[in-house]
C-alpha cells in the first residue's frame, strides 16, 4: 500500500524536498489525489489500526513562481484535500512570498495526514525553518525527489550534494528517496530504469532507502517497469499546462 510507504509506522507528515524541476510538487500532488481517491488507503492493512481521518497539503514553496500546488487547488478542495499556504487563495500568479496564519493547523491535528511541499533546494528549503518543530523523527518522514534527467542531480556527486545542501539548511535527515527521473512527455521505461539505477547509487553512498520509483500515468503502463522491484508509484501530468499539448 502507497500510504504504508509513505506514512509508516504511524507519522503522519510526508515532507517532500527536491531540485527545481525534480517534479515534487507534481508528486505531491498525484500523492494526494491517489490517497484521496483510494478508500481503502484508509486503515493498515491487517491491523484494523484507522489512520488519521482527513489528509490536507501545506505549500510552502513560496520561492519558485512556477508550479505551484495552489494552482490546484479547486482539484484538490473538490477531492476533499484542503490546501494550506500562500495567504492568497483567488490569485495565484501573486508572487508575494506570505503564509497564510492557518497554516499551522494541519500540522497540529493529530487527526489529519499532511503531504508537505517544501521548496526547490537548499533556499526555497529554507522556509521549512520557521516550522521545524513540528516535523519530529517521531511524526515525520523526509524524502527527497530525484530527477536524472535534471542537469544539477544526473550524477551521484551532483545528487548528493543537492540532498546534503537541503538537510545543512534546515538541519531535517532526508531519510528517503522517491525517484521521479522523467522527461516530460518524453519519459520513456528506459528514463525510469536510469533513474533508478542513479538512485540505488545515491542509497548505498548515504544510506538512505529507495523508497519508490514514480512513473507518468498517462504515458507509460506498470508492465513496461517488470524489472523494477522496488514500490511502483503513478503519477499524473496535473502541473502541465494543457496549452502545451494542444496541436
Amino acid at each position: 500500500m502507497i500510504t504504508e510507504v509513505f506514512f509508516p509506522n504511524n507519522l503522519r507528515k510526508l515532507l517532500v524536498t527536491g531540485h527545481y524541476g525534480s517534479g515534487k510538487t507534481e508528486f505531491a500532488i498525484s500523492l494526494a489525489m491517489y490517497i484521496a481517491g483510494n478508500p481503502s488507503e484508509a486503515s493498515r492493512p491487517g491491523s484494523g489500526q484507522a489512520l488519521p481521518s482527513s489528509l490536507a497539503v501545506v505549500d510552502l514553496d513560496i520561492v519558485n513562481p512556477y508550479f505551484r500546488i495552489r494552482e490546484r487547488r479547486d482539484m484538490l478542495t473538490t477531492a476533499g484535500v484542503p490546501v494550506y499556504g500562500s495567504i492568497y487563495k483567488e490569485e495565484i500568479t501573486a508572487e508575494i512570498p506570505a503564509l497564510a496564519a492557518n497554516i499551522r493547523a494541519p500540522l497540529e491535528d493529530p487527526n489529519c495526514r499532511v503531504i508537505i511541499d517544501a521548496g526547490g533546494n537548499d533556499t526555497g528549503a529554507l522556509t521549512l525553518n520557521q516550522f521545524k518543530k513540528y516535523f519530529t523523527t517521531n511524526d515525520t518522514l523526509s524524502v527527497a525527489i530525484v530527477n536524472a534527467s535534471r542537469p544539477e542531480t544526473r550524477d551521484v556527486t551532483g545528487a548528493v550534494e543537492h540532498i546534503k545542501a537541503i538537510e545543512s539548511a534546515t538541519g531535517l535527515t532526508i531519510t528517503g528517496i522517491v525517484n521521479n527521473t522523467h522527461l516530460l512527455r518524453e519519459t520513456t521505461a528506459d528514463t525510469i530504469y536510469s533513474g533508478h539505477e542513479l538512485c540505488e547509487q545515491i542509497c548505498a553512498m548515504t544510506g538512505k532507502t529507495l523508497l519508490c520509483d514514480c512513473y507518468p500515468a498517462p504515458l507509460i503502463a506498470p508492465k513496461d517497469l517488470t524489472n523494477l522491484s522496488d514500490t511502483l508509484f503513478p503519477i499524473g501530468l496535473h502541473m502541465r499546462p494543457k496549452w502545451l499539448d494542444r496541436e
